[in-house]
C-alpha cells in the first residue's frame, strides 16, 4: 500500500479538525494530500497554518464540482451540519468509487452509510464507500455503555463536559473564552444530536446533558448505568477489559480519568467504575480528545479500514 499512495482531499479544512487531519495525513505512508478546500484561506500556503507541514500545497476555494474534478481517491468532508449533500452528489456522479468520509451528523442515521465507530462497528462494514464519522460525545458515550448494554434496567444518564474547540471556529457564546472564563455553560439539555446518535446506534434510549468548559480541547463523560441485577466491581471491570483489551485506542483504567491528561492523545480512557452499595448502579467515566479520537483520528481509522491498511497506520498509540 505504501508503494502506491492513494490521493486524498479535505473540504472545510480551516477548522480545528481539518488541521489535525492534515497532520495525520502528512505522516501516513499510504496517503497523499492533493487538495484542501477553504474559502477563507483560498490561495494561502497550508504550511503557514499547520505547524510542521512542509509541502507547497495551497488552500483552494472549491465548489462541489471543483472538488469532484480533483479526482481524489478519498474525500473528507469537514463541513457544518447540513452542508455535505451537494459534495456527495457531485462526487457520486463524477467518480462513484470515491471513498467519502463525512464528519458532520448528516449521514449518521442513513443506513446506506457505514457508521464508523471501529471498536463497536468494524464488523458491520459491508463494503460501503461512504463513511459517517461518529460525533465526539457519541463516541465516548457508546464506548462507556456497550460492555454493560445487555444488563441495563433503565436508560443510561450521561453528563458531559467539553472544551470549547468542540464548538468550532465560527464565533459563538460556546467558544468565546471571555464568556467561558470561570464558567461552565450548559446547552441542549435534551435532544442533543449526540444523544439521538448514541441512542440510535446502541439500540436503546440514552439521556445526555452537555456542557462547555473554559479549556480548549478534550471532553469527559460521566455515565450512570442502572443494572437489572447487582454486580461486583471486579465483574464490571472484567467486562470492560474483555471488550477493549485488544483495542489499541481504548485504555481501561482503575481510577476515573482526567480530561487534562487526554489532550493531544489519540485514544479513549475509561475508568472509575464506582458501584452503589446494592451493586445495581455503576458510574463510568470516559475521556477523549474531541479533535482526535472524537474526530480526526477516528476518521483515519475508518479510512485505513476501507483502504485495506492496518487500521492504526499513522496513528500514535498510547
Amino acid at each position: 500500500m505504501a508503494d502506491q499512495k492513494k490521493t486524498i482531499g479535505i473540504v472545510g479544512a480551516r477548522g480545528h479538525t481539518g488541521a489535525e487531519l492534515i497532520r495525520l495525513i502528512a505522516a501516513h505512508p499510504a496517503l497523499e494530500l492533493i487538495f484542501v478546500s477553504s474559502r477563507e484561506l483560498d490561495g494561502q500556503r497550508v504550511a503557514e497554518h499547520i505547524d510542521g507541514y512542509a509541502s507547497e500545497l495551497r488552500y483552494a476555494s472549491l465548489d462541489p464540482a471543483g472538488v469532484a474534478s480533483q479526482g481524489a481517491d478519498v474525500v473528507i468532508l469537514a463541513l457544518p451540519n447540513g452542508k455535505a449533500a451537494p459534495y456527495v452528489d457531485a462526487l457520486d456522479q463524477a467518480r462513484p468509487d470515491t471513498i467519502i468520509l463525512d464528519l458532520s451528523a448528516d449521514y449518521r442515521f442513513d443506513e446506506r452509510w457505514y457508521y464508523g465507530l471501529p471498536e463497536l462497528t468494524r464488523q458491520r462494514w459491508r463494503g460501503q464507500k461512504h463513511i459517517s464519522n461518529p460525533g465526539c460525545y457519541a463516541t465516548a458515550m457508546q464506548l462507556s455503555i456497550a460492555p454493560l448494554k445487555d444488563l441495563l434496567a433503565a436508560p443510561p444518564v450521561c453528563f458531559g463536559v467539553s472544551g470549547y474547540s468542540g464548538a468550532g471556529t465560527t464565533p459563538s457564546d460556546k467558544n468565546d473564552p471571555e464568556k467561558l472564563r470561570d464558567n461552565l455553560m450548559p446547552y441542549a439539555l435534551t435532544g442533543h444530536m449526540h444523544e439521538k446518535e448514541a441512542s440510535r446506534h446502541l439500540g436503546l434510549p440514552v439521556e445526555f446533558m452537555p456542557h462547555v468548559a473554559p479549556h480548549f480541547r478534550g471532553l469527559t463523560v460521566t455515565t450512570n448505568l442502572y443494572l437489572a441485577r447487582p454486580l461486583k466491581r471486579e465483574e464490571v471491570i472484567q467486562r470492560f477489559h474483555a471488550s477493549y483489551d485488544n483495542e489499541p485506542l481504548v485504555r481501561v483504567l482503575d481510577e476515573a480519568p482526567w480530561v487534562s491528561q487526554i489532550a493531544n492523545k489519540h485514544h479513549v480512557d475509561i475508568g472509575g467504575f464506582a458501584l452503589s452499595a446494592d451493586g445495581k448502579r455503576v458510574v463510568v467515566v470516559a475521556t477523549l480528545d474531541n479533535l482526535l479520537k472524537g474526530a480526526a483520528t477516528q476518521a483515519i481509522q475508518n479510512i485505513n479500514l476501507l483502504l485495506g491498511c492496518d487500521e492504526w497506520t499513522a496513528i500514535p498509540r498510547p
